[in-house]
């Protein structure tokens, strides 16, 4: 995959395939991968929150706990992050803190985004690590996959 897009929808459909997977176990659908500076697989995360009984077991935290454990570092420079929706607050400094290089989201957040929509955490130039990034990559994809779930919690039982 020699061009970006073709890379960033290929990862974002896997991270997808994640975020699919957290539904399936009662979670919210968010699924992230990192990839490694020479644009290999190095860890996956989706949302774990409520099995782990963990409130920052976010997808991204997920990914890059695992990212940090297979290199045997925190720093994760050079990494690129796919994620299938815009970052929280901690997340974002999550991600600043490992020095991943790039971030690349679905979805935006309209209500705790910390990228584009309600905070911009990633690039702030008062940072001592200025975070590269892309969002809405396969947008409505990953935001119509929020809205099934959402809709499907609110139904009501059939009997």
């Amino acid at each position: 995959m020699n061009d970006r897009s073709e890379a960033d929808e290929h990862w974002m459909r896997h991270a997808q395939a994640l975020a699919d997977r957290a539904a399936s176990e009662g979670e919210v659908p968010v699924g992230a991968v990192l990839i490694s500076p020479d644009g290999a697989l190095l860890a996956e995360g989706w949302n774990r929150p409520i099995a782990l009984h963990d409130p920052t077991a976010h997808a991204e935290i997920m990914a890059m706990r695992a990212g940090a454990a297979a290199i045997g570092n925190y720093r994760l420079t050079g990494s690129t992050l796919y994620v299938t929706l815009e970052p929280c607050a901690m997340c974002a400094g999550a991600i600043i803190h490992a020095r991943i290089a790039r971030l690349v989201f679905g979805a935006r957040d309209p209500k705790a985004g910390a990228v584009d929509s309600v905070y911009d955490l990633i690039a702030r130039p008062q940072l001592n690590h200025a975070v590269a990034w892309s969002g809405g990559v396969l947008e409505a994809e990953c935001a119509a996959q929020l809205r099934a779930f959402f809709r499907a919690r609110r139904k009501p039982p059939t009997e």
